[in-house]
């Protein structure tokens, strides 16, 4: 006989099943599904100033800046509409609307938003559930203004004396003003155009006014042109200002010493910066600001960085100021970009090839193997270099005859790979003519140096370099843990000794006194 069970035994029944895990727990109710969550506003509120990217969605976090009166407010939803709140800095509700949800984001557009306003706004969607945290942000969509001035180079129009002559280095100010977010920072460029970014990566950061200062050293006699862009936090980019001058011929112009690549007659640091471009910094210099910038596009395969640069001399087809040595390590090529721009190094590098010799001298057919480069300076008649590579932990001497086409005569140094654990470090040469290497022990920091003498017959004696740990020892300790890079361009306080500089992990640049009395200039940009 058939019978009839009542709903509530039904009911009982199902508990029961739950309960012993016999029934699957129902679906997820519709108020839970249909909750908002991953609130966003479009465009990404932020800082320019440090790239910092934040929807501020507590209590304590800085709101972030955005570029536009009429921003898109965004939450994830199951649902197919969320209803997005907005209120200002007094409280006052100036937003209240729902967004239809598609592919699963709900989007609502307020209008009527203030410039210099902080906003406070959520969303909660249509299936119910708790809103979404409440999130702020702030707006600013006016773009900084700026000013340039200079006493050393006056702007053309001005009327008044320059200071200084073409080569020289003069002090530029920039005034900037922002009603809103205020200025992040400046980015300029001489005689070209300013460089774009995401932040204020390698920019010019202004003061607590808004000012900011900074020194260029302008190459070429006659007109010159500075173009300079500031930025203010919400990312909004003034229009560029071009600041025209003109820079003197220098009646007495400084001599060139090797070490020096712009013909300011002071030796240079050269050093890439963050974003990969070769900054040329005066090893007299008081702090990281570079004389010039060569961009990244003009480096070895478009960047500067990672590469080993060298210099010291030049060849006899230009003025007198370094040529460049650049190689990428691992890579067979060794670049030569000789110096026909005044240190601006943007033409076309031309490939040294290895002597014939190696094939002889057990030394490898490329440049693959060279570990370290660096510059010796001028052996024989003339002004171009002999380089010195360190190859599987042997040094190696290259000695050129003829201009920018090939390394003629190599010279082993070293043998059982006693310069591993070893940097080479050249120095160039003393007042007195002296010539040396000077070594760093990577593990112990240890410097150490290692004559090269002159002989009666024109030749040199490099047997001081056949053992690095025979070199006399200097005064300092520099691991290379806290130092990973150090060099020297020569004689950068006038003194008559060559100096010393390092680069710290935290990218510090240290200036030395030959080998003692660092000097922290500041963080490298």
């Amino acid at each position: 006989m058939f019978r009839t069970v009542s709903p509530r035994l039904l009911a009982s029944a199902a508990g029961v099943a739950l309960a012993t895990g016999l029934l699957a727990a129902p679906a997820a109710s519709a108020a839970t599904d249909g909750r908002a969550t991953d609130p966003a506003v479009v465009p990404s509120p932020g800082f320019f100033g440090t790239g910092v990217r934040t929807d501020a969605c507590d209590a304590t976090t800085a709101p972030g800046w955005i570029a536009t009166t009429a921003p898109a407010l965004t939450a994830r939803t199951a649902a197919d509409r969320a209803r997005f709140k907005v209120w200002d800095e007094t409280g006052t509700k100036v937003f209240d609307a729902e967004g239809t949800a598609t592919d699963g984001t709900a989007t609502a557009r307020p209008a009527g938003l203030t410039e210099g306003h902080t906003y406070t706004w959520r969303a909660k969607g249509a299936g119910g559930g708790a809103p979404t945290a409440e999130c702020h942000f702030r707006i600013d969509a006016t773009a900084p203004s700026l000013t340039v001035d200079s006493a050393d180079f006056p702007s053309s129009d001005s009327g008044r004396t320059p200071q200084k002559y073409a080569g020289q280095t003069g002090t530029f100010t920039v005034a900037g003003s922002d009603a809103a977010s205020g200025v992040a920072c400046y980015r300029y460029v001489l005689n070209g155009t300013p460089s774009v970014g995401n932040d204020c990566t390698g920019a010019v950061r202004p003061a607590a006014d808004g000012s900011a200062t900074f020194t260029l050293k302008p190459k070429d006699w006659g007109t010159n042109i500075l173009t300079v862009q500031a930025f203010d936090e919400a990312g909004n980019a003034s229009q560029p200002v071009t600041y025209t001058f003109y820079a003197p011929s220098n009646p007495n112009p400084p001599q060139s010493v090797p070490g020096d690549v712009n013909a300011d007659g002071v030796p240079d640091i050269l050093l890439p910066d963050a974003d990969g471009n070769l900054q040329v910094l005066g090893a007299d210099t008081p702090n990281t600001d570079p004389a010039s910038t060569t961009a990244a596009t003009y480096g070895p395969g478009g960047t500067w960085a990672g590469t080993t640069t060298a210099h010291r001399g030049w060849d006899s087809s230009h003025a007198p100021a370094d040529d460049l040595f650049v190689h990428v390590p691992g890579g067979a090529a060794l670049y030569l970009y000789r110096n026909l721009d005044q240190g601006a190094f943007q033409r076309t590098p031309v490939l040294l090839a290895r002597p014939t010799a190696c094939a002889a001298a057990g030394c490898a057919a490329d440049w693959s193997a060279t570990d370290q480069l660096v510059a010796l300076g001028a052996l024989g008649t003339g002004q171009q270099s002999s380089l010195v590579t360190v190859e599987n932990g042997d040094l190696w001497l290259f000695q050129a005859a003829t201009v920018g086409t090939r390394y003629s005569t190599v010279k082993r140094l070293s043998t059982t790979g006693v310069w591993a654990g070893y940097d080479v470090i050249a120095p160039g040469r003393a007042a007195d003519g002296s010539l040396a290497l000077w070594s760093r022990e990577r593990a112990t920091g240890i410097l150490r140096s290692h004559p090269v003498t002159k002989q009666a017959d024109g030749g040199w004696d490099f047997s001081a370099l056949t053992d690095p740990a025979s070199g006399t020892v200097l005064a300092g300790t520099l691991p290379a843990v806290d130092y990973p890079q150090l060099g020297s361009s020569g004689d950068g306080n006038g003194d008559g000794r060559p100096d010393l500089y390092a680069v710290t992990a935290a990218r510090h640049l240290l200036t030395f006194d030959g080998t003692t009395a660092p000097k922290d200039l500041g963080t490298l940009r």
